[in-house]
């Protein structure tokens, strides 16, 4: 396995773990999560341990056009009972991201270095986030990282049934992403009409 060193470059592809490793160590500057996501690379681990940098050769995506959405979802949505909006509370979404119980196992990696490096990626004007208010009080959002048309996916919270597929659904009919990249399989994603695709079309279509 290839360790980084003070220059962003990372190895060619054919360097890839078959868990979808790509490389170890390095750091999380905004230089170099730039050109990771530029390249289809992302940052996922715990705490204390290296930063693992992962480019899996199946990537879960979505295709705006493929959304799903049930009539249950529909008529959360024509009630209107939901704000809707972007950019705004993008520190309290990674902190809730970071701190919600969560039962599908990804509840702990947002360490501390992680949540200041997406705030300094927020602030440079490539991480956003998608907030969803109940009255005054922010109930559900999500956060990713925008390039080139294409929107990562990091995280997604509720506080209140369906709040996080509000977000995603909003994302995917109101923001003129040619795709959404949701990184690995995830269930309750696939519901929502998210699939696999090799990673060489997610690469054609990224740097398209």
């Amino acid at each position: 396995m290839i360790w980084l060193t003070d220059t962003i470059a990372f190895p060619g592809y054919d360097c890839t773990s078959e868990e979808g490793v790509i490389a170890l160590g390095g750091d999380l500057s905004v230089e170099r999560l730039t050109h990771a996501y530029k390249n289809g690379i992302f940052p996922w681990f715990s705490d204390n341990d290296p930063i693992v940098w992962y480019c899996p050769f199946k990537r879960m995506v979505l295709f705006p056009t493929e959304i799903k959405i049930s009539k249950s979802m529909q008529k959360i949505i024509n009630k209107n009972a939901f704000t809707i909006t972007e950019n705004i509370a993008f520190e309290a979404v990674i902190y809730n991201c970071k701190n919600m119980d969560r039962n599908d196992g990804f509840g702990t990696w947002i360490t501390n270095d992680m949540e200041q490096a997406y705030i300094n990626l927020h602030k440079k004007g490539i991480a956003k986030s998608i907030e969803v208010w109940f009255k005054d009080e922010l109930v559900g959002g999500l956060y990713g990282v925008e390039i080139n048309h294409i929107f990562c996916g990091e995280s997604m919270f509720s506080k209140v049934s369906n709040a996080s597929k509000l977000a995603f659904m909003h994302l995917a009919k109101n923001k003129n992403y040619k795709l959404i990249d949701c990184q690995i399989y995830n269930e309750h994603l696939a519901s929502l009409g998210a699939r696999e695709i090799d990673r060489s079309l997610f690469l054609s279509i990224l740097k398209t």
